[in-house]
C-alpha cells in the first residue's frame, strides 16, 4: 500500500470544549474504538464480477443532476480492488473494529436468493478474513440504502413483501459469514431513505409521498428488521454466538427555552424522529410513540382519511418486534433547537405537519462543511442520557459520529470535534452512569457523500479522486485517533 505521510504525529496537549476542558479520565480498557464506511460510498466496482444494479446505480446514471457535480459511486474509493490497503490503514490506526456494509446487489444481483453471485461472496469473505487476521473485529451492516433495483421495481420499502425478501437475504448472509462475524446491524439509518427517498424525492427512489409513503417505508423496515433478528435468534445464535441490532440516527433536540411549551415540543420532536423507529424495538412497551399514534390519527381524520395514515402494528406484531436487539446502535452528529408553535393547518399531509414544531440551529455554533452539521459537543451527552432513560438503560454502541471539511490534511477541526464529543461521551459514562461500550468514527476515508458527491470529506485518510489509483493520504486526525485508541485517553496525561 502506498500512503503519503505528510504529518508526523503531534499529540494535542490540551483542547477546550464548550463546557470546560477535556476530561482527563481514561476510557475503560475494554471500550471499543473503530471507524465506519458503507458499500456504495467506497467500493466502486458498480458492475464488476456479476454485481447487480442497485437503486443508487440507477439513480446516478439516469438522474446525474441530482448529485453535486454529477458525481457518482461507480469507482468511488475503489475499495472493491483496494480493500487490503483499507485494512492496512485500519491496522495503522489500531482500530478495534471496522463497521462496513454489504452490497445486497453484489451478493444477490437480482435481490432474490435464487441467484447468488460467488465473486461478491468471495470479496466479503476475503475482507472479513483480512480483518480477523489483523485483530480487527468486523461490525457488519446488511443494508445501507443501496436496495437492489429489481426490488425497487416492485415498490421498494412500501411493499410489505420486502419483509420476506430481506429475511431471505439476511438468512443467507448469516449462513455465509456468521462464523466470523459476531456483530450484525440489519439497517443503517432507515429514516434517511424513508424520508429523503419517499417524502422529499432527493435520493432514490425519488417519490414525493410525505405523510404516507414514508410511514409505510418505516413500517416495512421495522418488520423486516424484526424478522431478520428472529431468524438469527432461532437458527444461528446457538452455533455462531453473535448479536444483532439496528442502527437508528438522531440529533439531540434541545428546547429553545425553559418554557413548558418548548420542552414539550422538543420531546415531541425526538419521539417523531428517533422514537418513530426506536420505540417499537427498544421500548419495553413496543409500538410507535403514543404521541405519533394520537396526533397522526387525529390529523388523518380531519383530513378526510378513513383511518390513520400511520400504519398500525397488530398486538401480535408488537410482541414480535419489541426486544429485537442485543445492544443499541446510535448514529449522531449534531444538535437542533426546538420551539413550540401552533399546529399546522389541516391540508396537505406531511410528517412535519403531523409533528408541528419548529427546529433550527444556532447561527453562532461552529460549522462543518455540511450545512446540517454544527459542532455542539454537549448535545451528545444529553442524547445519550435521554436514550438511556427512555429505553431502560441499554448497552449503547455509537456506530457513527464525525466531522466534515473540504479536504484539509492538517484537519485540526476534526481533531477538536472528536475530542470534544468523546469527552462528553466519557462524562455520560462516568458521571451519569450511561452504558456506552464503543465509539465508531465516520469515516475511515473520504468517500461519496450521497447528494453532495465528493465535496464533503469526513475521512481520517484523504483519497485522490482524480487519480486512477485513488491514492490514500493520512491526515493529522488519524494519528490523534490512533493515540486515543492506544492510550484510551483524550489528553496528554490521564488520571488512573
Amino acid at each position: 500500500m502506498r500512503l503519503t505521510i505528510l504529518f508526523n504525529f503531534c499529540f494535542v496537549l490540551l483542547l477546550s470544549v464548550n463546557n470546560g476542558e477535556l476530561i482527563n479520565k481514561k476510557f475503560p480498557e475494554d471500550f471499543f474504538f473503530g471507524v465506519a464506511t458503507a458499500a456504495y460510498q467506497i467500493e466502486g466496482g458498480w458492475d464488476a464480477d456479476g454485481k447487480g444494479e442497485s437503486v443508487w446505480d440507477r439513480w446516478v446514471h439516469t438522474r446525474p443532476y441530482m448529485v453535486l457535480n454529477q458525481d457518482n459511486g461507480d469507482v468511488a474509493c475503489d475499495s472493491y480492488h483496494k480493500y487490503l490497503e483499507d485494512v492496512e490503514m485500519l491496522k495503522h490506526l489500531g482500530a478495534n473494529h471496522y463497521r462496513f456494509s454489504l452490497s445486497w446487489s453484489r451478493i444477490l444481483p437480482t435481490g432474490y436468493v435464487n441467484q447468488v453471485n460467488q465473486p461478491g461472496v468471495d470479496y466479503y469473505k476475503n475482507l472479513i478474513s483480512a480483518l480477523k487476521e489483523n485483530g480487527i473485529e468486523p461490525y457488519v451492516t446488511l443494508y445501507h440504502w443501496d436496495l437492489p433495483q429489481p426490488l425497487q421495481d416492485i415498490g421498494g420499502w412500501t411493499n410489505p413483501l420486502l419483509v420476506d425478501y430481506f429475511a431471505d437475504y439476511a438468512r443467507l448472509v448469516f449462513s455465509l459469514f456468521g462464523d466470523e462475524v459476531k456483530n450484525w446491524m440489519t439497517f443503517n439509518e432507515p429514516k434517511q431513505p424513508c424520508m429523503n427517498g419517499y417524502a422529499y424525492a432527493i435520493i432514490p427512489p425519488g417519490y414525493v409521498t410525505n405523510g404516507i409513503g414514508n410511514y409505510w417505508c418505516a413500517h416495512t423496515i421495522i418488520k423486516a428488521h424484526a424478522k431478520a433478528y428472529h431468524i438469527y435468534d432461532e437458527e444461528f445464535r446457538a452455533t455462531q454466538n453473535g448479536r444483532v441490532s439496528i442502527v437508528i440516527d438522531s440529533v439531540w433536540y434541545e428546547p429553545a427555552s425553559d418554557s413548558d411549551q418548548d420542552k414539550e415540543a422538543a420531546e415531541r420532536k425526538i419521539q417523531f424522529d428517533y422514537g418513530w423507529y426506536a420505540n417499537a424495538i427498544y421500548h419495553p412497551d413496543g409500538n410507535y410513540p403514543q404521541v405519533m399514534i394520537d396526533r397522526i390519527a387525529e390529523r388523518s381524520k380531519k383530513e378526510g382519511f378513513s383511518k390513520s395514515r400511520l400504519p398500525e402494528f397488530t398486538p401480535e406484531e408488537i410482541e414480535y418486534i419489541k426486544g429485537t436487539f442485543d445492544f443499541l446502535c446510535l448514529n449522531t452528529y449534531t444538535t437542533n433547537l426546538v420551539q413550540w408553535t401552533e399546529d399546522a393547518e389541516i391540508g396537505f399531509p406531511s410528517w412535519e405537519a403531523d409533528a408541528s414544531v419548529v427546529a433550527y440551529q444556532d447561527a453562532s455554533w461552529n460549522s462543518s462543511a455540511s450545512f446540517w452539521l454544527k459542532v455542539v459537543p454537549w448535545g451528545i451527552r444529553k442524547l445519550l442520557n435521554w436514550v438511556d432513560q427512555n429505553y431502560d438503560h441499554p448497552e449503547i454502541f455509537i456506530t457513527e459520529n464525525g466531522f466534515s471539511d473540504t479536504s484539509e490534511l492538517d484537519d485540526q477541526d476534526r481533531i477538536n470535534y472528536h475530542a470534544e464529543y468523546l469527552s462528553n461521551i466519557l462524562q455520560a459514562m462516568l458521571e451519569d452512569g450511561v452504558n456506552v461500550t464503543g465509539y465508531t468514527a465516520w469515516s475511515l476515508l473520504d468517500n461519496f457523500e450521497w447528494t453532495m458527491g465528493y465535496s464533503q470529506k469526513f475521512g481520517f485518510y484523504q483519497v485522490d479522486f482524480d487519480s486512477p489509483n485513488r491514492t490514500r493520504t493520512i491526515k493529522k486526525s488519524a494519528n490523534y485517533f490512533k493515540k486515543i485508541i492506544e492510550t484510551k485517553c483524550l489528553v496528554d496525561t490521564c488520571e488512573d
